[in-house]
C-alpha cells in the first residue's frame, strides 16, 4: 500500500494533469489504499493545502529554480509543489523532513535525474528561513493575488466590487475547510434532541447560528456512518444554504418548484419548514441527480418532494403554477472555493456565457410563478454580474415582477451595500460560503 504522500502525490496529479475533482479523486485514492485516520487527514491537508496555496508556491519555485518554470517536468512540479507547502505551511512537519520525503518521494517515482534538483530547490528555501517575500503593495492586486493564492483578475474583480477590506475577508477564508454544517430535521427531532445523540457517537455539536435548526458537527468521521444520520435526523448544507430556502418564504401547504434542485439540500430545508405539508417538485437535468435527491428525501421522511427530470433553461410548460420558484442556478462557484479550491484556476473566459444562461433560466422559470408568488434567484458566487446584474435586468424587462424585500435573521449581517431585496453573502473562516440570494413578488393583478 502507498503511504500518504504517494497518495497525496497520485491525487494531484489527477487533479492537474486530468482537471479530476479533487474531493472525488482525494476520497477514491484514499479507500483504495486503506489509509489509517492520521494517514488520511494529513493526505487531506496535503492535498488541498497545494491547491488552495498553488499561485504561492509557483512563485515561490519561480523565483528559487535554475530551470524555466513551463520546462519542469509534470510529476517533479508536484513534488517540488508538495515540499514547499509542507515546509511554508506544516508547522508540524520539520523541513529537514520534508525535503528527505520529496526526495525519496521522487526515487520511488523513478524520477533520479530530478533528485537532486528538488534537493536543491527546496534546500535554497529552507536557507531562506521559509520567508515569502511578496510583490510590493503599491501593487495591490498582484501583492494580494500572491499572498492569498487568487488569480489576479478574481481579486481585480473583487477589490472593484466590494472594497479592499470586504476583498481581504473574502481572500483570509480561502485557505482550510470550511465547518461541517448540518440541518435538523425538525420532523423527527430537535436541536437539542440531536446534540444529545450525536455526543453518545463522540462528536462534538454546536448550534450555529447563522440559520435556524443548524449545528457545527467535529470528530464525526465518516458522516453517513453516524446512526443519527442514517435515521434521517439530519443532513449536510451549508448555512447559506439554509438561509437561502428560508427566505423563501416556502410554508406549510404551498407548492414549490426547485428547478435547478440537486443534491437537493434547499427542497430538504424548506418541506422541513413546510411541516411536510403541500408539495415540492424538485427538477434537474440528469437521472443520477433525480435518485440523489430521491434517496435524501427518503432517508429524511419527507414525502411532499416528487424529483423528475427538466431542463430549467427551456420552455417547457407545466400544467400547474407555484407559490415559489427557487431558481439556484449554475455559476462559477467564486462563494465555495475553499470546498473546490482548484476552481480559482479557471480562466475567466470560462465565465463569460454565465449570465446569459443565468437570464434564460430565470425567465423560463418565471413563468412557474402564481400572481402574488415568489420567485427566488440565488448562486453560490462572488460575482456582480452573475447575480444583482442579472436580477436588475430581469427586473427591468418583466413590469409583472417588483422587488420582494428580504425577511433577513438578526444573525445575518450585511457587509455589501445592496437593495433590500438581495444579498450578498461574504465567507468566513467560521461561517457560511458565499452566496447571493433575491426575491421578486409577481404582481397579484
Amino acid at each position: 500500500m502507498k503511504n500518504a504522500r504517494e497518495v497525496a502525490f497520485d491525487v494531484l496529479r489527477k487533479v492537474f494533469e486530468e482537471q479530476a475533482y479533487s474531493n472525488l479523486a482525494l476520497d477514491h485514492a484514499q479507500k483504495e489504499n486503506n489509509l489509517s485516520k492520521l494517514d488520511s487527514a494529513f493526505c487531506t491537508a496535503l492535498v488541498y493545502g497545494v491547491l488552495e496555496r498553488l499561485l504561492t508556491i509557483d512563485y515561490i519555485i519561480r523565483k528559487l529554480s535554475s530551470v524555466p518554470f513551463r520546462k519542469i517536468e509534470p510529476s517533479t512540479l508536484v513534488i517540488l509543489r508538495m515540499g514547499v507547502y509542507q515546509i511554508l505551511y506544516m508547522d508540524k512537519v520539520p523541513p529537514s523532513a520534508a525535503v528527505n520525503e520529496c526526495v525519496n518521494l521522487a526515487k520511488k517515482k523513478k524520477l533520479f535525474k530530478s533528485s537532486g534538483f528538488i534537493n536543491g530547490l527546496l534546500r535554497s528555501f529552507i536557507r531562506m528561513e521559509n520567508k515569502l517575500i511578496l510583490p510590493c503593495e503599491s501593487d495591490r492586486v498582484k501583492h494580494l493575488s500572491v499572498k492569498y493564492s487568487c488569480p489576479e483578475y478574481l481579486v481585480k474583480l473583487w477589490l472593484e466590487a466590494y472594497g479592499d477590506n470586504v476583498t481581504q475577508e473574502i481572500l483570509s477564508s480561502l485557505a482550510g475547510r470550511p465547518p461541517l454544517t448540518v440541518k435538523v430535521n425538525t420532523l423527527l427531532t430537535d436541536c437539542e434532541t440531536l446534540v444529545e445523540n450525536l455526543s453518545e457517537e463522540g462528536v462534538q455539536a454546536q448550534i450555529f447560528p447563522f440559520c435556524k435548526d443548524m449545528l457545527t458537527l467535529k470528530g464525526t468521521g465518516a458522516v453517513d456512518g453516524l446512526k443519527a444520520y442514517a435515521l434521517g435526523e439530519f443532513f449536510v448544507q451549508d448555512g447559506a444554504s439554509a438561509l437561502c430556502a428560508a427566505l423563501s418564504g416556502a410554508k406549510s401547504g404551498d407548492t414549490v418548484f426547485d428547478v435547478c434542485s440537486a443534491p437537493g439540500g434547499k427542497s430538504f430545508s424548506m418541506a422541513i419548514a413546510m411541516e411536510n405539508k403541500g408539495q415540492i417538485r424538485a427538477f434537474d437535468l440528469h437521472p443520477h441527480k433525480i435518485r440523489l435527491i430521491e434517496a435524501g428525501a427518503k432517508r429524511l421522511g419527507i414525502s411532499i418532494i416528487n424529483a423528475s427530470l427538466r431542463d430549467a433553461a427551456k420552455d417547457q410548460t407545466l400544467t400547474d403554477l407555484a407559490d415559489v420558484v427557487l431558481c439556484d442556478v449554475p455559476c462559477s462557484g467564486f462563494g465555495i472555493l475553499r470546498r473546490k479550491p482548484e476552481i480559482r484556476y479557471n480562466k475567466a473566459q470560462d465565465y463569460v456565457n454565465l449570465p446569459s444562461l443565468q437570464m434564460q433560466i430565470l425567465e423560463n422559470s418565471a413563468k412557474l410563478v402564481k400572481p402574488g408568488g415568489t420567485l427566488v434567484y440565488s448562486t453560490c458566487t462572488l460575482n456582480p454580474a452573475e447575480n444583482g446584474d442579472v436580477v436588475e435586468k430581469f427586473l427591468s424587462s418583466h413590469p409583472e415582477f417588483s422587488p420582494k424585500a428580504l425577511n433577513l435573521p438578526d444573525t445575518v449581517a450585511r457587509k455589501v451595500n445592496e437593495p433590500t431585496h438581495m444579498i450578498t453573502l461574504i465567507p468566513t473562516a467560521e461561517g457560511s460560503d458565499g452566496f447571493f440570494v433575491a426575491t421578486m413578488e409577481r404582481s397579484s393583478l
